[in-house]
């Protein structure tokens, strides 16, 4: 006992020892099965562990501390301290998002932990670190030659995002791109390139597009980053229950982030006081099942998050605060009359023993005429009065929670129509009367009645004829409706005419229109009235004896033969109205008669007037004609101009008269047209003229001119101007005088004409040919005896000799008295030879009819000798006589002495008769290859004196 006493307290000894010793020390709690792994949509590392050394059931609070590292593990980019409650045999997990993609360079995890708790004395120290963990994701890459990093990226516009590429090319021959705008980034590593791009906008709903550009083989990858709008709260989020049972909560869930597809935002409903939560199904809803309970009040968060954000709004109310009751139904209408109606509905229950207002309101012809409000449990009911009768009214009504007042419900309408009654007044009745092949036809006219004054539904019009002037007669006719009126034929006697208006209850009061036998009409004078936007203002002056009324008449389309006739009546006291239409159209005139009803109700004319509602310019212009033109005036005209169809009173004309002239004449201004031109401007102020002289203009002038009429607003349309030439002044004295030549001259030529061969026998006859004259055949030449014929060109004319012959005498040839002889120099002569050369004498017998006598030859001196260069013809008198012969001598004795004294002497004639001393003594040397010139005769009694030049020297 002894023995086993001593060994149970070595070993309790023992056992206390142990425990102070392992409780003086710290356990080793150090993370453990440390294990890393890659979330590359989201870019995270997703880190997890576990602590072997806790007991079971054992909690501490303990912080492990990460640290994070890139390419190499000296280069730690990430340290957090991560606090927890470690339970036995847990596994622990934390997360770390990068913003570089990870496939862009290695990482290296690694950990160590300290206990944190009260349990646990100080003092408090780290453990040791974990071993590196590497995350190297390049490793699972392809052996595509490009990569481009992050895959699908899903970012919120605004956000910054950094992208890379990984090549297996050390060179540095890549291009990146964002949306076609190249980017420039900073080298990570030979083979790996970041870019950074910040505040990323929204471009589209499917992406944006981010590329790379490999030159060397053309190799090109891209990645599409998905951008969000940002995503907004809830707005307006609300909660209220129809009947108390269920709740609908409703929100506007703001603009949407643009990538629908993408990010679908998710709404979660919680209820803070019973702890339930509900999933929402819809974008803008939610319900939520009341608890039965009696649950009063309510603590609402809706959470609304898609993949990059989430958003939260709260709401507290009491339930019987949000009371929304659901529309009326089974409305109807009792008991209907004219003027009343009793409305029923019901209502739908909220609750045990709940209370609703109900509020109705009655509309008539579109605007609310009653509102009432009605206290309901189960049936509303409500008397509706002062209604009037044939009318169709809506009633309409909604109901509200009596307790607390939230939202009225929808409205319930039902329409209802009241009962008929007989129409409440007289028909506005008028009159046209006619006198027609000894009948009076009178057309009636009357305007229907209102829907207040009808009472119901118009189905007939009586019109009840009395004749006046002979025995009481009455006469019914019935028009049924909606005719407007009605024509009678009537005899040239007086007539009362009643006009009723009927419905299915009862007939209306009677109009009463008299038609006298005696109309006593008097002639009205027409009065000009302007209009205005409102309409025409009308006034008249009152009559001093009795009337009952005035009627004020007008065509509301004029020009139309089916005139749609409009009146207005007005009671006795008026002297003035506002006839308004809104069918007045601008330019037309409109004609009012004004009539006055006596007290025995016959209309008689009191005033006419005339005017338009808006005036325009004229439309057309006059058709003008131009009379009495003169050198320095000319009369215009335009008698069949119709001023009345006109859009407006013409108050004048304007001329516009176009000339040369500088000023402008008398009575007229300078006016610039809407082309620019300038031209003189007349003004003719009275209307009714229709025609104008133009005066002082000048003679043999060229004029335009131009008429148009103008009313208060403008003139009528430019149109094309007429020409007008104004005659010379001294025109007609010459017209006079040359008429009277011009017939005379015509009436010659006539005669010349007809008598053209007598015309040409004695006026001018013709000429012979001088290559035929037989003279020449006597003439021969010793040296050229070929020559027969002489050709113009080988001899001049230069002189021409004058005989002078006593008439009435006949010598022969052998007779001895000389003649005395002049010679007409006809051409100048020069000395360009030593002496007078041979000259050849020959008659012409176109002008010597009859031979001469022994004169009857000129004479021009010969010279002494024969020059070489003549033509080697006769050079002496003997020769020329030879040649001659004696028949020539003969034939030239037969002509009559004194018939003619003009003899033709050649240059190379030589004198073959005749007195040789009274030759000049310096004849005219001749000319060769002088031209023929025209022979002329010469009266004896003209004959000039000896030695007369007829030619200056040059001339021909």
């Amino acid at each position: 006992m002894a023995i086993f006493q001593i060994t149970f307290l070595l070993a309790l000894l023992s056992l206390r020892t142990y425990q102070t010793k392992v409780f003086s020390e710290p356990l080793p709690l150090a993370p453990e099965s440390l294990e890393v792994s890659v979330n590359s949509t989201h870019q995270c590392l997703h880190l997890q562990w576990s602590v072997h050394n806790l007991t079971y059931h054992q909690e501490l609070k303990m912080v492990f501390q990460i640290e994070i590292s890139r390419i190499k593990t000296s280069n730690v980019i990430w340290v957090e301290n991560y606090s927890t409650t470690v339970k036995w045999n847990q596994v622990l997990r934390w997360s770390w998002e990068s913003k570089l993609p990870l496939e862009c360079a290695k990482h290296f995890v690694r950990m160590r932990s300290v206990v944190d708790d009260a349990q646990i004395p100080e003092p408090k120290f780290w453990g040791d670190w974990t071993s590196w963990e590497e995350v190297d994701v390049r490793r699972s890459l392809g052996p595509d030659p490009l990569f481009v990093f992050p895959k699908d990226k899903l970012v919120e516009e605004g956000s910054n995002v950094t992208v890379c590429y990984v090549s297996r090319s050390h060179q540095n021959n890549i291009s990146c791109y964002l949306e076609g705008i190249l980017m420039h980034g900073e080298q990570l590593d030979p083979n790996v390139r970041v870019f950074h791009v910040n505040n990323v906008p929204f471009i589209r709903e499917t992406g944006t597009n981010i590329y790379c550009k490999m030159h060397q083989g053309d190799v090109i990858k891209g990645i599409i980053l998905f951008v969000s709008k940002v995503f907004e709260e809830p707005k307006d989020f609300s909660c209220e229950t129809r009947d108390l049972k269920t709740l609908n909560c409703t929100w506007d869930p703001g603009n949407d982030t643009g990538l629908l597809t993408q990010l679908t935002p998710s709404y979660t409903l919680l209820e803070s006081f019973s702890g339930k939560k509900a999933i929402c199904t819809h974008k803008t809803w939610c319900n939520w099942q009341v608890a039965p309970d009696s649950q009063e009040m309510y603590n609402f968060t809706l959470t609304a998050g898609n993949d990059l954000r989430k958003r939260s709004v709260h709401l507290l109310f009491n339930l019987t605060h949000r009371v929304h009751p659901l529309a009326p139904f089974n409305v109807v209408f009792k008991n209907v009359s004219t003027t009343n109606a009793t409305m029923a509905w019901r209502i739908h229950s909220v609750g045990n023993y709940s209370t609703l207002l109900c509020q109705v309101e009655v509309c008539g012809e579109g605007k609310v005429i009653q509102k009432q409000n009605v206290s309901v449990k189960v049936n509303g009911e409500h008397l509706v009065k002062n209604l009037e009768p044939y009318t169709e009214y809506a009633a309409q009504v909604r109901c509200a929670y009596a307790s607390h007042f939230w939202r009225w419900s929808e409205w319930t309408r039902h329409n209802f129509t009241t009962a008929e009654a007989a129409p409440s007044e007289a028909p506005d009745v008028w009159r046209n009367v006619k006198s027609m092949q000894g009948h009076c036809v009178v057309t009636l006219f009357w305007k229907p009645l209102s829907k207040l004054q009808a009472n119901g539904k118009i189905l007939f019009y009586n019109v009840v004829l009395e004749h006046l002037d002979g025995p009481s007669t009455l006469k019914l006719l019935s028009i049924p409706a909606p005719a407007n009126g009605t024509e009678l034929i009537l005899d040239q006697c007086s007539y009362e005419i009643h006009v009723t208006a009927n419905n299915s209850v009862g007939s209306s009061p009677a109009s009463v229109i008299m038609v006298s036998r005696d109309p006593g009409s008097k002639d009205v004078g027409e009065e000009r009235v302007k209009g205005t936007k409102r309409g025409f203002a009308l006034s008249w002056k009152p009559q001093p004896r009795g009337v009952t009324g005035y009627v004020v008449e007008w065509c509301q389309c004029p020009g139309d033969p089916l005139c749609d006739l409009r009146w207005k009546s007005l009671g006795p006291n008026a002297t003035s109205t506002l006839v308004s239409s809104d069918a007045f159209t601008p330019g037309v005139r409109y004609n009012f008669r004004i009539y006055a009803i006596s007290t025995e109700r016959i209309p008689y004319l009191l005033e006419r007037k005339t005017g338009y509602s808006q005036e325009l310019a004229p439309s057309d212009n006059p058709q003008v004609l131009t009379s009495n033109l003169t050198a320095s005036s000319f009369t215009l005209s335009w008698k069949d101009y119709p001023a009345e169809s006109q859009p407006g009173f013409v108050q004048g004309y304007s001329l516009y008269l176009k000339s040369k002239a500088p000023q402008c004449l008398p009575g007229s201004e300078k006016a610039v047209l809407p082309d620019n031109s300038v031209c003189c401007k007349y003004k003719i102020d009275n209307p009714k003229q229709k025609t104008f002289v133009v005066e002082n203009l000048q003679p043999a002038s060229f004029y335009e001119f131009f008429l148009t009429p103008y009313t208060s607003v403008g003139e009528g349309p430019l149109g094309a101007f007429t020409k007008v030439t104004t005659p010379d002044e001294y025109s007609h004295i010459l017209i006079r005088i040359l008429l009277p030549m011009i017939f005379s001259i015509l009436l010659i030529m006539i005669l010349c004409y007809l008598k053209s061969q007598w015309m040409k026998e004695k006026c001018y006859p013709d000429i012979p040919d001088p290559y035929k004259s037989s003279v020449l055949s006597l003439i021969k030449s010793k040296e050229n005896p070929r020559l027969t014929i002489m050709n113009v060109k080988d001899c001049v004319p230069d002189a021409i000799e004058v005989v002078n012959k006593q008439e009435g005498t006949r010598k022969s040839l052998t007779d001895t008295e000389p003649a005395k002889h002049s010679y007409l120099y006809v051409l100048p002569t020069e000395k360009r030879y030593p002496g007078p050369g041979p000259c050849i004498c020959f008659e012409n017998f176109t002008y010597n009819q009859a031979a001469l006598d022994s004169a009857a030859c000129g004479h021009v001196p010969a010279p002494s000798e024969a020059q070489p260069n003549q033509l080697g013809l006769v050079t002496s008198s003997e020769h020329v006589l030879k040649a001659l012969g004696k028949n020539y001598v003969n034939s030239l004795g037969e002509i009559p002495a004194g018939e003619t004294n003009l003899n033709y002497v050649s240059q190379l004639a030589s004198p073959l008769c005749g007195d040789q001393s009274s030759l000049p003594t310096n004849p005219p040397e001749p000319v060769l290859c002088s031209e023929y010139k025209m022979q002329m005769a010469i009266p004896v009694g003209l004959a000039s004196p000896p030695s007369i030049p007829l030619l200056e020297e040059g001339e021909h």
